[in-house]
């Protein structure tokens, strides 16, 4: 009789269902139309296909296969898969019966804020919006700028900052627009289900990449993020994060504090925080793996793979981490975007990738495609991962891949386009943007 342990996975990419086969775990993968590759269908030991997003549909799927196959942990180490699978694990009996409950909740970020502000944890102004008086009411009451998100979805898709009055009949058209319906660019299942005010926090962004065991909190990395004021796409990151020691530590025990506060006890998580002028606080976070190729630095700059811990941990088939890694090397990631217009030409991307110091190079747009402004991570053309000695060594490198050994040439867009940001990087440790609003309990 095999003695293989049977891990329910819920969406994901390939390299998830790697590190489970991996470790000899019997597969059975819960995938998603959309996103089934000729992988998965060899990989996993038996492949569902439906809307896992949907209850009503995958509940029974589930079912099904737990009376048949078995089921020792049901994992997404997925953003959409997070809530379901929370819910079937609390389901079937396996886990203390609030899995659910605290992925809801760091997944909606109007519930992450309420919960904090119960805790005495620092939280910005905070709001529903629920009609275009409550855009003006918000301002009044928190100042200028604030910033209007979408409650669950993620990478800057809707995501707004009004910077003045004079800017809410635009924030408020885009809210309609949006509200109800189906994220239209990157990944398509994700439910746009409100939205959220919020003052502005000020401060250089971060985020904190830890794995949890049993409660207990081990932070294995702090991301340094380059971000822009007029756009919410992410323009790189580095590890580790050039910062004096002291602020590290300040980050990462507001991070541990965050996670026990939100009931998180188990698995990855990837927290975005800033360190404000009023001390670090966090923007949001997710009980999942960072995205953006934040798991290959971490494993270039400290040696550690947070996804086979992902699979590894809830099956029993590892031991935690006792203490943070020290950094073996650096990593760093850049993005890759030019004004808009039409692409003419794609060249130099084999070469780069062809390098031994360059962990993953891509560019997504081919000639004719059309390169549009800067508004959230859907908008950049694709991206250069690189490892050096050290970080400033890695940012200087993979900059330089960037802007002049991958070239993209683009017929500039028509005049009254929207301009694109630009994508150089701050300064480390520098601060973007104007001062926010005091910090306030969410009401």
């Amino acid at each position: 009789m095999s003695t293989a342990r049977t891990v329910l996975l819920i969406g994901g990419v390939d390299a998830h269902v790697q590190r489970f086969t991996t470790l000899g775990a019997k597969v059975v993968l819960i995938q998603h139309p959309d996103k089934v590759t000729a992988y998965q269908t060899r990989a996993a030991d038996v492949l569902l296909v439906v809307d896992y997003t949907d209850w009503e549909v995958v509940r029974p799927f589930a079912e099904a296969a737990r009376a048949v196959y078995g089921v020792d942990a049901v994992v997404s180490l997925t953003e959409p898969g997070l809530n379901p699978a929370a819910r079937l694990a609390d389901l079937f009996g396996l886990g203390d019966g609030r899995r659910h409950e605290v992925s809801r909740r760091m997944r909606d970020k109007w519930l992450m804020r309420r919960h904090l502000a119960e805790r005495g944890l620092p939280v910005p102004h905070a709001a529903l919006v629920t009609d275009r008086s409550s855009l003006d009411a918000f301002g009044e009451r928190a100042g200028y700028p604030f910033i209007v998100k979408p409650l669950s979805t993620t990478a800057g898709f809707g995501v707004l900052r009004a910077d003045g009055p004079a800017d809410l009949d635009r924030v408020w058209a885009r809210v309609r627009e949006l509200d109800g319906g189906r994220t239209d660019r990157g990944s398509t299942m994700f439910t746009v289900d409100g939205f959220l005010m919020e003052s502005y926090i000020d401060g250089p962004e971060f985020s904190v990449e830890a794995l949890s065991f049993a409660g207990r909190h081990v932070v294995v990395a702090v991301t340094e993020k380059l971000t822009g004021e007029d756009h919410f796409a992410e323009l790189g990151h580095a590890v580790p994060a050039r910062l004096p020691g002291p602020d590290r530590d300040r980050l990462t025990r507001a991070v541990e504090e965050f996670l026990t506060a939100m009931g998180v006890t188990d698995g990855p998580s990837h927290t975005e925080i800033r360190l404000s002028s009023h001390g670090p606080v966090v923007i949001e976070s997710h009980n999942r793996l960072g995205g953006d190729h934040i798991v290959e630095l971490v494993e270039a700059a400290y040696g550690i793979d947070m996804i086979a811990y992902g699979a590894a941990w809830p099956l029993g088939l590892t031991e935690p981490l006792t203490e943070p890694p020290a950094p073996k090397a650096a990593a760093a990631m850049r993005a890759v975007v030019r004004a808009p217009g039409t692409v003419t030409a794609v060249t130099g991307v084999e070469e780069v990738l062809a390098r031994p110091d360059v962990l993953a190079a891509q560019v997504t747009v081919r000639p004719g495609d059309t390169v549009r402004p800067l508004r959230d991570n859907w908008d950049r053309l694709g991206s250069v991962v690189v490892t050096a000695v050290d970080t400033d060594s890695a940012v200087r490198l993979c900059e330089r891949l960037v802007h002049e050994e991958i070239r993209i040439g683009v017929e500039p867009a028509a005049a009254g386009s929207a301009p694109t940001a630009a994508s150089g990087p701050a300064p480390a440790g520098s601060t973007s943007g104007p001062s926010p609003s005091p910090l306030r309990d969410a009401a």
